[in-house]
Parts: C-alpha cells; structure tokens; sequence
C-alpha cells in the first residue's frame, strides 16, 4: 500500500510530464501545460457534480484540456507565436477563467465541494492504471513507429520531416493533441482521485514541475516517472512527517516537492540535449 500511496501522490505530475514528452519531441514547449491541467480539474469537477458520474467529469476534464492546449497550438503552431508569451498567457487565462466560475458559482467563502469520486480497488484506479501503461506504450510509440520518427524529425530538424513528406503543423498539433490529452488525466487525478473536490488554483504548479520532470528525465518516459516518482514521495512527505508526529514547518513540507525539482534541474540538467528545434516557431518555405 505505501507503494500505491506513492503513485497516487506522483500521478499528477507523471501524466503530466509523459505527455509533455511528445509534445516537447516534436519541438513545441508547452508552458501552458499547467493552465490545460487545471481547466480539466474544474470542468472535471463541475461536470461530474452535475451528473454525478465520475467518468462523465474524467471525459469533460479531457475536453477542456484538450480544447485549451489546441488553442495554445494554434498561436504556437499555425502563427508561430512566441511559445513563452503565449503559454503564460494560457496560464494566466486558465486561473483567472477557472477562479471567476468557482466564485460565481460556490461563492469565495472557500466552500468544500464534495463530488463522487471515480472507483478504485484496493487504492489501484483506472487512471493510475493507464499511467503505468502508457510509460512503455509512450517510449514504443516514440521509438518503434513512423509517427514517432516523424514527430521527431519535427523537433530536430523540421525541414527533414517536410522534405519527407510530412507536415510539421499536423505533426506538432497532434503532438499536442496527446500532451492535452494526459494533461486533462493529471487535472482530473487531482479534483476525481485524490481530493474528490476543488480549489482555486488547485494544480499549484504542477504542469512546471512535470516540464522540469522532461528535462530531468532526458525526454525518456520511462526516466520522467522515475523523476515523477521522487517529487511524489517529497509531496507525501508532510503528511508522513504528521503521522510520526514529528514538528516540521508545514510551510517547507509544501516547498518540498519544487524544492527537489529545483534540485535535480541544478545538479542534472547540465549536459542534457534538448531536441535541436526544441521552443522554435517553424515556418514553411513558400
């Protein structure tokens, strides 16, 4: 069970940061990745208070994600925006939208929501289920397959891909179309799994965490977990610390999860190869 608590505590963070490595291989940073995660904690959470189903909220926390990280592709992608400028912008846009409908709904009293939360057994959920699998399945993807050789190309070298007789705007949308996808998952996972509820701002810098968790973890699934595992055992560490009993600020038990990111990004970003087109707008020769 401790095992379990452990990936329940990373979750957020590993989808987060397994989709976010498709994306950044195809040469697209998505800075607005925490925006999309929290638009599908609260769409998540409203829908599934309206329905009372669950898995109605975990579809609607993937939509909303999704619409919002394709908004975010066509600045980025099709206009070739500053991917920066406009993922803060997405960020900014995400927590002002999300805390203006809470409040007009519940009220800013902080009220406690309570809303059905998607099944589990013996603590193992279909979602922490799909997490473990799409490790392999995400590396098989990038590595084994002609799309992901060409989403590759996209992130390297886009002309390659182009004079290959791929189009890098598709490329990168559908790249993206995947990081929304997992970032709708690790938005739901907080407001479905773990805390059956929401609040403003909920996602507390996890979509910048997961972004640090892919450089850390070289742009390899199977390493960002790993990374993904060590914030969630710094996460569950307040908790732990209360069970024992013992007296620790609970203002460094919160830090400690950005406190460990910052750590490993110091000690082992040094030397990483990003992909060569990594944050590069791209734009078609006519």
């Amino acid at each position: 069970m401790e095992f379990i608590s452990l990936l329940q505590y990373s979750a957020p963070v590993a989808l987060a940061a397994i989709g976010e490595i498709v994306v950044q291989q195809s040469g697209v940073i998505d800075i607005g990745l925490e925006g999309s995660m929290l638009v599908g904690s609260y769409f998540g959470m409203l829908t599934c208070l309206a329905t009372h189903n669950p898995w109605l909220g975990l579809g609607a926390a993937i939509l909303a994600a999704l619409l919002l990280t394709l908004l975010f592709g066509v600045f980025t992608v099709l206009l070739a925006a500053d991917q920066v400028v406009v993922g803060t912008a997405v960020n900014l846009f995400a927590m002002g939208l999300t805390s203006a409908l809470f409040r007009s709904k519940f009220g800013g009293t902080m009220q406690l929501i309570s809303i059905p939360r998607l099944g589990a057994y013996h603590g193992i959920d279909l979602i922490m289920v799909g997490m473990l699998v799409s490790v392999p399945a995400v590396w098989y993807l990038m590595r084994r397959t002609a799309w992901g050789l060409a989403v590759r190309s996209c992130g390297e070298y886009p002309k390659s891909a182009e004079a290959a007789g791929f189009s890098v705007y598709k490329l990168r949308l559908q790249a993206l179309a995947i990081g929304g996808l997992f970032a709708g998952l690790s938005g739901a996972y907080l407001s479905l799994v773990i805390a059956g509820s929401f609040a403003e701002n909920m996602t507390a810098g996890r979509g910048f965490v997961a972004i640090a968790m892919v450089t850390f973890g070289r742009w390899k699934p199977h390493f960002a977990f790993l990374a993904a595992l060590l914030v969630g055992f710094a996460d569950s560490l307040q908790y732990r610390f209360q069970t024992y009993g013992w007296h620790v600020p609970f203002q460094l038990m919160i830090a400690m999860p950005y406190i460990v990111a910052l750590a490993v990004l110091v000690l082992v970003g040094k030397g990483t190869a990003a992909p060569g087109a990594l944050a590069q707008p791209y734009r078609m020769d006519k």
